[in-house]
């Protein structure tokens, strides 16, 4: 992966004069239908199935990763609800910690759709590798790369890139969707130098395992949600993980309580500035939705791929199940739903990648592909009949591990009540 990222890199340049000259080659319209390349945009990719040259090299090299050593230890994890440590070193050695990190901090310093692609390719292996990975790179690394200061850039990335893993610690036992409502107190010491950080976190993804905290906090309940910042926590400072939770699904994927008692941490290690916490919230969780969409659709395909298999393969009165009609129809409308589920998800990483507003859209594509996954794991179960109900195939954890999407990064109502109110301000009807 390493090489392949390596060589992603030198195809920038080909591909900016691959672009020029077939900019050059449509200046003269043609209704020719001799090659591919006629029928690109010199203004860029024009259809949401169209990859770069790199993109293609990334997924491919992924796809590997997750066949040939993700795949072998997925029941062991999921039995034993723990990640195998050579999974995240793999990750790591893979390059795909760091996606969008830059390689002057020992990043591939790739696009956010790139990011999505590799989560996408995880999950239809194994849903808890994927969320484990999507946490770190969309939610904790994008924090430091897009509100830290340089220093704190310089200090946690490269670590970030290589060898440390990261959660991003903002609900809480009494704040769930109401985020806000955070009772995590920080307040400045006597001396000034440090923050004092006192509470507790819940329900967070890699704590387990995590030796780097994004911790949200509020330093002036008055102020409401204007009063909450955000801070780079090392666990050596103290952080105690507590319970860990026994899950329906996504076994692997530690989640944890994470208990701060009277935590010292540097003033430099405020991100961004005091107060603005709730601001990187609200924005980074945008991208994290985009994310958990990406998982949703790669369970769903993994779910379909695997029982649609089984269906050519089981005979029933003389003739493979897939024969039948009611059968093609079910598998033609699961289909048809990841398809546009995965065209949502990927639609709102270009958008985000273009610099063009992409909320609505993020929350349409969790809403939706978190739905769509639950339905083709459902489905896939009931096609594989007997063997999908066993735990022996696999299939019925694709259906325990697509519950969670309806839940984190904002439930489904957060997201409908989300798409509502940006539909109506559209419409300018609010």
């Amino acid at each position: 992966m390493r090489a392949a990222v390596r060589n992603a890199h030198a195809l920038r340049t080909v591909s900016n004069t691959r672009r020029a000259a077939i900019s050059v080659a449509q200046r003269t319209l043609t209704t020719s239908c001799a090659r591919a390349e006629e029928h690109e945009s010199p203004w860029g990719i024009n259809s949401l199935r169209k990859f770069t040259e790199e993109e293609v090299m990334l997924r491919d090299a992924v796809r590997r990763f997750a066949e040939n050593e993700v795949k072998p230890r997925v029941e062991k994890m999921d039995e034993e609800e723990k990640m195998d440590p050579k999974i995240i070193q793999g990750l790591f050695e893979q390059g795909l910690m760091a996606v969008e990190t830059d390689p002057e901090l020992g990043g591939a310093g790739f696009s956010f759709t790139a990011a999505v692609i590799v989560i996408e390719e995880l999950a239809k292996i194994d849903p808890s590798v994927s969320v484990l990975c999507d946490v770190h790179n969309t939610l904790v690394n994008t924090v430091l790369r897009k509100y830290a200061s340089e220093h704190l850039r310089n200090k946690y990335m490269p670590r970030l890139s290589s060898d440390m893993l990261g959660c991003f610690c903002l609900s809480e036992p009494s704040s769930g969707s109401d985020a806000f409502a955070m009772k995590t107190s920080v307040k400045k010491s006597s001396d000034g130098k440090h923050y004092i950080i006192n509470g507790s976190k819940m329900w967070i993804t890699n704590s387990g395992e995590a030796e780097f905290f994004i911790v949200f906090a509020q330093g002036d309940p008055s102020k409401g949600y204007k009063g909450i910042s955000a801070f780079a926590v090392e666990k050596d400072m103290g952080v105690n993980i507590g319970k860990k939770e026994s899950k329906l699904g996504i076994r692997a994927s530690s989640t944890c309580t994470v208990n701060f008692d009277e935590i010292k941490v540097p003033v430099e290690n405020l991100i961004g500035e005091e107060g603005r916490g709730y601001k990187i919230a609200i924005e980074i969780l945008n991208e994290g939705r985009v994310g958990i969409g990406a998982q949703m659709v790669g369970l769903a395909e993994g779910a379909f791929e695997r029982a649609l298999a089984y269906t050519f393969e089981r005979e029933q009165f003389g003739k493979p199940i897939s024969s039948f009609q009611g059968m093609q129809f079910q598998i033609a409308q699961v289909a048809t739903e990841i398809e546009a589920a995965r065209d949502m998800v990927y639609n709102a990483a270009r958008l985000k990648d273009e610099g063009h507003p992409f909320t609505k859209e993020a929350a349409m594509a969790k809403l939706f592909s978190s739905q769509v996954a639950q339905r083709a794991a459902g489905y896939a179960i009931e096609w594989a009949g007997g063997q999908g109900f066993t735990r022996e195939q696999g299939i019925e954890k694709y259906w325990r591990d697509s519950k969670i999407g309806a839940i984190y990064e904002g439930t489904s109502n957060i997201q409908l009540n989300t798409i509502f109110n940006l539909v109506a301000k559209d419409k300018g009807l609010k």
